[in-house]
Order: C-alpha cells, then structure tokens, then sequence
C-alpha cells in the first residue's frame, strides 16, 4: 500500500459512490480504495463492473461489507481497514438514501419515512465519522467528505422550493400529486449542519471537510430509475465522481467547510 492513499466509501456499489471509485481509478494518482457497500453481492456487481479499470490502473479496489444504520458492521469494517492499512486518509459518507414517495402516500407513515431518512443520512454518516475518526487522524493529510444535495440550501428552497419540472402544490387537502421529499431534504439539511460541527471537531487535527453538492444527476436514488431522472434532465453520475475526485485531490482546497458545488459554492 506505500504511496497510496487510502480512500474508504460507504455506498460505492451503485450511483455516485460507484462512479467516483471509477474516477479515482482513472486518475493518475495511485489509490487504495476501500469500496463499501451494504451487501457483499452488491459489492461483488460493483467489481465486476470494475474489472476493466482494474486491469489498467495502479490502483487497487477492495469490497467491504458496511451497512450506516447498523453499528456492528460499521465497527468492524473500521476494524479490517485498520488491519490492514492502519489509517484512512480520505473518509468519504457516500450512503444515502430517499423514502418519501408522494405527500398524500406518505401522509400517514411520515414518522417513518423521516426516521428512515435521519437514521441512512445523517445518523449514518455520524457514527461512521465517529467510529472512522481515530483512523483519520494518523493520516499527515486527511480529508472527510459528506455527500448532500442541492435540494437541502434553505436559501434556494426559499426562493424555490421545488425544481421546475416538479408538480406544484395546490389549494386544498389533501395536497394530491404533490411530491414534497420533505424527509430526504430534511436529512440533507441536516446533513450540512453535522459537516459543519465535524470541521469544527477535527480542524485541530487538520482534517479539511466538505459537504459535496453533485447536481441532479440520473441515479437509483429514491428508486424512481435512472432513465425517468434522465427525462426529467438529470446529468450523468459520472459528474458527481469526478467532482468528488478533485476535491479528494486538492481542487477545491480553497472552499474547505462548504458545501461545494460543480462550479462554485452552494449557499446555506
């Protein structure tokens, strides 16, 4: 492993989290990366797919079982990385996920459905920091990364709080049709606030942390499908790990505590 940093990724066997392992493969940087991923037949797809890079890059790909809403495979995923490695020098909390489906279907499970959300974004990605961090901190230049999205700026939803394709609410109730993902933004929102207290925590340790805002980009999330987010004019993944590769490589230094952005910083 000399020379290689070591990247861990919690949910890179699909979306995202898959095709930023696939853009640190790529990059003339040798990495030693750690592919997490809830289910090992999951992962076992995830490198499947990889197979081609593999053979062509200096990097190495390892599959790890790690499920955020369970701490016992989380410990013992930090576990086999400090076996092996002894430290990570990038901690990317790629996992997430969306539960709400319509307002009036949700309507009676909301309790649920918010639960659900807090427990995969937000509580998931604090415990695997927590439980992470003591790796974190031997690397000399470690980095944390939380993957949020563009529908959690209270700003932006303030002055928009749904994008231009999604249906409007209308007078009445119930509120038929409406999509609100109140859950999932709510999370995400949330979201930024713990990147925050984590820059504060580990800045001591001279750790950088970013929340990274990728766009709206044609993945699973939600269980919609790619091809329906593509209609509605979803970018392609290959964006968000791409992004994600620049600020694991120095790129985007100078918005350290942000939530960055493709081409700039996306306000609160």
């Amino acid at each position: 492993m000399a020379g290689r940093e070591i990247v861990f990724i919690t949910g890179a066997n699909q979306g995202i989290g898959l095709e930023t392992v696939k853009a640190l493969l790529e990059s003339d940087k040798p990495y030693c990366i750690f592919l997490g991923s809830r289910s090992r037949s999951n992962a076992a797809g995830a490198m499947a797919d990889l197979k081609d890079l593999l053979a062509e890059t200096k990097s190495t790909v390892e599959p790890v079982q790690i499920d955020v809403t369970d701490d016992d495979s989380i410990n013992a995923a930090a576990q086999l990385v400090e076996s092996r490695v002894g430290k990570v020098d990038v901690l990317i909390n790629n996992a997430g996920a969306a539960f709400d489906t319509g307002f009036v279907a949700d309507a009676s499970n909301f309790r649920a459905v918010f639960n659900k959300a807090w427990d995969v974004n937000v509580s998931g990605a604090q415990v695997t920091t927590t439980v992470f961090a003591p790796l974190l901190i031997r690397s000399s230049a470690p980095r944390l990364l939380f993957l949020t999205s563009g529908l959690s700026t209270l700003n932006g939803a303030f002055d928009s709080f749904m994008p231009p394709w999604a249906p409007k609410p209308v007078s009445g109730w119930p509120k038929a049709g409406l999509m609100g993902h109140q859950g999932y933004k709510s999370a995400k929102a949330g979201l930024n606030m713990l990147m925050l207290t984590w820059h504060w925590i580990l800045h001591g340790d001279g750790v950088k942390t970013w929340c990274i805002s990728p766009g709206f980009l044609a993945t699973n999330l939600g269980g919609r499908g790619a091809d329906v987010l593509k209609a509605a004019g979803a970018g392609d993944p290959a964006m968000g790990g791409d992004l994600i590769r620049k600020v694991v490589e120095g790129e985007r230094d100078a918005d350290v505590g942000k939530v960055v952005t493709q081409d700039g910083v996306q306000p609160w």
